[in-house]
């Protein structure tokens, strides 16, 4: 059988194939507002052509393509069965049951820290930043504006907490998406975030209680208690509720596998659904599987539901899942590609030659993954840009896949709202009627990821590499080459 002879390609070809995939991804998701997924296969034909042209074949694609997709199996199982999960919660009074208490610890006296408190524990539970800015957020701004307190201290107080809570939560489709690229455990790459999450958390959460120190007032928001007041309208609000979330944390300590923690959590759920809040099968099998819906409930009376708890509320499904996953196809399309193309390690081979230290590469990825995030404002096309950038550079420096899961978060991810031309920054700044450049300086947490990120990568040598975990011998086997290239592995 003859085969064809992969040539290397050449560093001005690569990078000139590197730089027309930019300024499309530019473009197209910035600029043009194109849909990601069709910028994503526009890309991808790109990359193929070119590593057609230097004697890659369509089937050598396809093979990577097909192994790509056959490591990600679990982990795309693990995002429809956290649509079940939303849907399952929402019917069986779970996540309102957070929300209700959530609001209730809302006190006007001390507006700032509980701005940032309240959105982290409706996100924690929901999984979304949007969600929870989107409601309790807004809210919150209510209050604020009827006290004439600072809008922008509040609203980045409100985004902060939103982004925490996101990072700490499974149910988060980023969080998913990072220990999925980067091919780590959902629930260790959570344990990890906390190295950077936490003393962020506490260093903001000691800000806003400082600068919140001259508010006073006992007033209560309509808005809020309106919220609270339906709720118990429409759920019977039991601590029993909380039994899905225990299965969740209780799987997660003992390290058990990840589908069968959420599965036992999702029937935990539906049996809650069918005993506390009374509902037939019929309803709750719908909720898991197209979402759930307000009008589901027999208590909820039409038109009376205010459309904040609405938007809070309607949501989930295993059906919300399937454009994410098809998102996972088209982008493991282009990585395939790019990859058999061989054009950025030619690249990376020339550029990061110059990063000789474990501290360099983790500072540089996050630098890489705050300019990407900035250039093209959408963190999926981020992680597995920044991951095939560095994931070898990090295995040769003797970094765990769990170094870079993280830096794909703390600076690709978390600062996506402080940048105007982003999606997140134009609609947090819709949403919550503050602009990007007025609330940024305030969004504290959303800096501080990759401040403490940074500072432990520096102060890595010194402290034994405290929060930088090494690969043991066992963990970093040789690596095959490849035509002088090293062949991307999997070091777990």
């Amino acid at each position: 059988m003859a085969t064809t002879r992969q040539q290397q390609p050449g560093f001005l070809a690569s990078l000139g194939l590197l730089l027309v995939i930019a300024a499309t991804i530019i473009y197209g998701i910035v600029i043009a507002a194109y849909e990601t997924e069709m910028v994503l296969i526009t890309v991808g034909v790109l990359a193929t052509l070119f590593a057609v042209a230097h004697g890659r074949r369509w089937d050598d694609i396809m093979t990577i393509l097909a192994d790509k997709i056959r490591t990600a199996t679990i982990a795309i199982l693990v995002l429809y069965s956290i649509g079940l999960i939303i849907g399952t919660w929402l019917v069986a009074g779970a996540i309102p049951y957070f929300i209700y208490y959530g609001l209730e610890l809302i006190d006007p006296g001390y507006l700032y820290v509980m701005a940032f408190v309240a959105t982290a524990i409706v996100s924690t539970c929901t999984g979304t930043s949007w969600g929870s800015a989107g409601t309790i957020g807004v809210a919150i701004m209510g209050i604020a504006g009827a006290m004439e307190i600072n809008l922008a201290i509040t609203a980045g107080a409100v985004i902060s907490g939103a982004y925490f809570g996101d990072k700490l939560s499974p149910l988060s489709d980023t969080t998913i998406m990072a220990s999925m690229v980067v091919k780590v455990d959902l629930y260790r790459h959570i344990r990890y975030l906390m190295f950077t999450s936490v003393p962020s958390c506490l260093v903001a959460a000691l800000a806003y209680w400082i600068l919140g120190t001259s508010l006073h007032g006992d007033a209560q928001s309509p808005a809020i208690a309106a919220t609270t007041t339906q709720i118990e309208e429409l759920f019977t609000l039991n601590p029993i509720l909380l039994l899905p979330a225990v299965i969740i944390l209780t799987g997660s300590i003992l390290k058990k596998p990840t589908l069968v923690v959420l599965f036992a959590s999702t029937l935990c759920a539906m049996l809650l659904a069918l005993w506390v809040q009374g509902l037939p099968l019929s309803v709750v099998v719908e909720a898991a599987v197209s979402g759930f819906s307000v009008d589901m409930l027999p208590s909820a009376q039409a038109g009376q539901i205010n459309d904040t708890l609405r938007t809070l509320l309607e949501r989930g499904g295993l059906y919300s899942m399937h454009g994410t996953v098809l998102f996972v196809f088209c982008a493991f399309f282009f990585a395939s590609a790019l990859e058999a193309s061989g054009a950025l390690h030619v690249v990376l081979h020339r550029t990061l030659e110059h990063v000789r230290s474990a501290s360099g590469t983790i500072l540089a990825s996050l630098l890489a993954g705050l300019c990407i995030i900035f250039a093209t404002g959408n963190s999926y096309v981020t992680f597995f840009l920044t991951r095939e950038i560095f994931a070898d550079q990090y295995a040769s420096k003797g970094l765990h896949p769990l170094n870079l899961s993280r830096s794909l978060e703390d600076g690709g991810m978390i600062p996506e709202p402080l940048a105007p031309w982003t999606v997140s920054a134009v609609y947090m700044a819709a949403t919550l009627g503050v602009s990007t450049l007025d609330y940024a300086p305030w969004a504290l947490f959303n800096y501080l990821g990759i401040v403490f990120s940074a500072l432990l990568a520096i102060a890595a040598p010194w402290t034994g590499s405290f929060g930088v975990r090494r690969l043991t011998p066992e963990e970093n086997p040789p690596r095959a080459r490849v035509n002088g290239v090293v062949a991307a592995g999997d070091p777990r």
